[in-house]
């Protein structure tokens, strides 16, 4: 049994997280707090294995909630956020704080059914991984020393085409933070993520990096040193047109993921053949596979996460066990194996 604590100043709220979780058999909502003093006096005497935390409370709220779990007894957690650009922003800085993962409390009759099983399986990935938490304090206090690009070398590759879910916002952050401001190719990343998190989460990287981060707009063309984040609820896919490469936004239900991986990677494939990089990083499904197989089959080069690194050991696991990786290595090997193999 998966034994949870669910923290929410709503009690409707509480009452509904409570019973979509005891849903899945294998689950245990052990208590409920009110807030950030509570869920602290509550973890330390039900000892739970996750923590659901709300992103707005009153008095201590979510982050210095988090903040404070993470430092004294650092937990699973995963943040439940609205759909608002505050909270979007909010709950960026906790997933740099250390935070697992989070869901959107968009608790429709619609969608009832997908986010009762997205909240369990993130439950689920999350409670398996405890002893990699020591790797959110390796990403957020390791000083960012960006690398060089030797002067005048050639350039052997034309593309970084990236793939992340679950735990991926702080790697791609460290990622993005260590490579050279003078990067010579585009680089394009699939995050799983909606829409308003998407923007915010590309502002973030564009203040830590020295790249130029953004949020990818529709036919925009893609330019050396410039990284563009796939806009959340949508797919990113790219189109050559004689020398220039665009973005295209692709509204698709063939994709489970959103953004979906696979098709980024397919069509980074199209348009750059043999020049292409792909990276796959932490995260659960396998959303990337078909993609990176197309990558490998023009000649791409493909690095995958490690499984030691990886708060899900999902999607590089299934790129990994295909054969496809030329590369599996830490994350903080990977802006340096990027750079060489430029």
């Amino acid at each position: 049994m998966i034994k949870v604590l669910v923290v929410d100043d709503s009690r409707v709220m509480t009452r509904i997280i409570s019973k979509i979780l005891e849903k899945d058999p294998q689950i245990e909502v052990i208590g409920t707090a009110g807030s950030g003093s509570e869920a602290i006096e509550k973890i330390e005497k039900l000892k739970p294995e996750v923590v659901t935390l709300d992103v707005e409370m009153p008095g201590m709220n979510g982050i210095e909630t988090l903040r404070h779990i993470m430092s004294v007894n650092p937990l699973p957690v995963i943040m439940l956020s609205t759909l608002t650009r505050d909270h979007a922003d909010i709950t960026m800085e906790a997933l740099s704080t250390g935070a697992c993962d989070f869901v959107t409390k968009d608790f429709s009759n619609f969608t009832l059914a997908d986010k009762e099983q997205e909240l369990i399986g993130k439950v689920k990935d999350v409670a398996k991984n405890r002893a990699k938490l020591r790797l959110k304090g390796f990403l957020s206090n390791r000083p960012a020393r960006p690398l060089s690009i030797i002067p005048g070398g050639s350039v052997r590759r034309s593309i970084l085409s990236i793939g992340a879910s679950t735990g991926g916002p702080p790697v791609l952050q460290y990622i993005l933070s260590h490579l050279p401001k003078d990067f010579p190719v585009p680089i394009v990343i699939a995050q799983h993520m909606p829409r308003l998190f998407t923007q915010s989460f590309a502002e973030r990287l564009d203040k830590i990096s020295p790249l130029a981060v953004k949020e990818a707009e529709h036919k925009e063309v893609l330019m050396p040193g410039v990284a563009l984040i796939a806009p959340g609820d949508t797919h990113l896919a790219l189109r050559r047109k004689g020398r220039l490469v665009t973005v295209e936004m692709v509204n698709s239900n063939t994709y489970i993921y959103r953004p979906s991986v696979d098709l980024l990677m397919s069509t980074t494939a199209t348009a750059y053949e043999s020049t292409c990089i792909g990276l796959i990083l932490t995260g659960m499904g396998n959303d990337g596979l078909v993609g990176l197989k197309a990558l490998k089959a023009k000649g791409g080069y493909v690095i995958a996460q490690d499984e030691e690194t990886c708060v899900v050991y999902g999607m590089p696991k299934a790129v990994v066990n295909a054969g496809l990786a030329d590369a599996v290595l830490p994350i903080e090997r990977m802006p340096e194996e990027i750079v060489r193999i430029l």
